[in-house]
């Protein structure tokens, strides 16, 4: 069994036990969470595609981490002109793991 989940602007495959790095979603570790954005929902026999969204089903999930990734470095510069910018940026997420797909 596997689903087609939409979180944070983004689109994933998921199945029961995986374990995904996704945009920052609120909670701490050890907290369970409930995504009903889900877009398609694949049992061994059926097969539900949402429009857009399939109709009570859910993936219940559970906080494993909340972090922020490494650095990364915006330098902007104009040639000939003293123009430098340097800006850093960390983005935060959040490490799931998949407990059930609900359909």
């Amino acid at each position: 069994m596997f689903a087609v989940i939409k979180t944070g602007g983004k689109q994933y495959i998921v199945r029961p036990g995986d374990r995904l790095k996704v945009e920052k979603i609120d909670g701490n570790v050890g907290d369970t969470v409930e995504i009903a954005e889900v877009l398609l929902v694949n049992d061994e026999k059926d097969v539900k595609v949402g429009t857009p969204y399939v109709e009570g089903a859910k993936v219940v999930a559970s906080i494993v981490e909340q972090g922020k990734a490494p650095k990364v470095i915006v330098f902007k510069k104009k040639a000939k002109k003293g123009y430098k910018r340097k800006k850093g940026h960390r983005q935060y997420y959040t490490v799931i793991e998949i407990k059930e797909i609900v359909n």
